[in-house]
């Protein structure tokens, strides 16, 4: 392999990494080269297992870095959806609740602006902007750092101000679920908040769509069996129901197609 053409790949997969899945053409038109180039490029990088071949496109299997907020609010947008729509639903008027750092939880908040006599406790800035205008609600955001990259509030400060409450649920995302049951994210600061959101809930919502059964992230968050329920879109895989069942987690598939049908099973 030439220089040019592995500094083309890395490109490549700093651009998947930056923006999402992405079209041939956009590529060639990015770098300057052929479209039947891009696609050699992207056929190596998926026989070194660089990258995966997911729905609406690729994503890059990188086990240290998450990808970029921009990439990932693109991806699985319409599950993302019908997703925070189900949680809605399931959470009632005059509850107390947390909503963590994620693309998703920010999707489920945009569902609760005209809700009544809630409070939200958010170290989300996104969720915060979304909602603090809300007549019906009482919206509280952690202090600490934010973080540049998403705005996601992280850091000891965050984790003190959690445990001064023990809300009715908590809302959480995380960036992967490994074959045994066992969340993961990147930032080992945003892991000790999600914790802490855990420990001071009565019960905990894992929001999270299919493609989290198919990545990997290096920092262990807790098992599934910390949570009460997981909202999630018809792509799971069958491994990952049963896995539900076997550590009773009542499990919520929604379907884009049919967004009315649902499964609600102790799984």
């Amino acid at each position: 392999m030439s220089t040019e053409t592995s500094r083309r790949q890395h490109l490549i997969m700093d651009y998947i990494r930056e923006h999402g899945s992405v079209q041939v053409d956009q590529l060639s038109g990015h770098l300057q080269v052929t479209p039947q180039t891009i696609r050699r490029d992207l056929n190596r990088l998926y026989q070194q297992k660089l990258l995966t071949r997911v729905h609406g496109g690729a994503i890059v299997n990188d086990h240290v870095e998450n990808l970029g907020y921009g990439a990932r609010k693109i991806l699985m947008t319409e599950e993302k959806v019908d997703i925070a729509r189900r949680v809605a639903e399931i959470l009632p008027d005059n509850s107390s609740l947390f909503i963590n750092i994620g693309t998703t939880t920010e999707r489920v908040a945009e569902f609760l602006f005209d809700r009544k006599s809630m409070l939200v406790i958010t170290n989300n800035i996104h969720v915060a902007s979304t909602l603090w205008p809300a007549p019906g609600l009482d919206v509280m955001i952690t202090g600490g750092p934010i973080r540049r990259s998403d705005g996601g509030i992280v850091g000891s400060s965050a984790e003190e101000f959690i445990a001064n409450f023990k809300v009715d649920y908590a809302i959480i995302g995380c960036s992967s679920i490994d074959s045994d049951g066992e969340m993961f994210d990147y930032d080992l600061r945003e892991v000790r908040v999600a914790r802490a959101i855990i420990r001071h809930a009565r019960s905990v919502i894992l929001v999270t769509d299919s493609l989290k059964f198919e990545r990997h992230a290096p920092i262990r968050i807790g098992d599934l069996s910390a949570i009460e329920t997981l909202v999630t879109d018809d792509g799971i895989p069958d491994e990952a129901i049963e896995l539900c069942r076997q550590k009773g987690v009542q499990l919520e598939i929604v379907s884009h197609n049919q967004p009315d049908r649902l499964t609600a099973d102790m799984c």
